[in-house]
């Protein structure tokens, strides 16, 4: 994969990141459909991409502490196993309007890099199982494509089994 910088009009705070980290990673732009009833299966049709490879970024709230989720669009997210993953009791999903505000993205376009507040960050184990794996780049119909390893460095994220199918 040959590092690809995006366009100018698509410099969001994710790209940012990883053009300043020196990443590899590819960028993939499609018209996102706001009648669609999912981002991530959207996503993965429009890229023509299995969607065990295309990952949703979820914010949950565990024991009160904000926490970045990273899951294939092709399951959901395990709340318990979550709270697990951070040593934490008790998780549910934050509210949509504390998660844009804390994150800096909108919902549907919320990626695990370059959040305004860089937040606690688990990585389902899954996406160790491929070469590379796609996510938001911060804005609906803009994703990433880059190795998993990159997006746990730079989100110094912890791999966890915190989906199911």
């Amino acid at each position: 994969m040959a590092k690809k910088k995006a366009p100018a009009a698509a410099g969001t705070p994710a790209i940012v990141a990883l053009n300043s980290a020196r990443a590899q990673f590819t960028v993939h732009a499609y018209e996102h459909d706001p009648a669609h009833p999912s981002y991530g299966e959207e996503a993965a049709q429009a890229m023509g991409v299995s969607p065990e490879r295309v990952f949703k970024t979820l914010v949950a709230e565990v024991d009160g502490a904000l926490v970045v989720a990273v899951v294939p669009v092709s399951g959901s997210l395990d709340l318990k196993a979550l709270a697990t993953a951070v040593s934490g009791k008790r998780a549910a999903m934050a509210d949509p309007a504390l998660a844009e505000r804390t994150t800096g993205y909108v919902r549907g376009g919320i990626s695990p890099l370059g959040q305004r507040k860089r937040l606690r960050t688990v990585v389902d184990e899954s996406a160790a199982g491929h070469a590379t794996i796609c996510v938001s780049a911060g804005r609906r119909g803009l994703e990433v494509e880059l190795p998993p390893a990159t997006l746990t460095t730079l989100t110094e994220a912890t791999l966890a089994p915190i989906a199911r199918a």
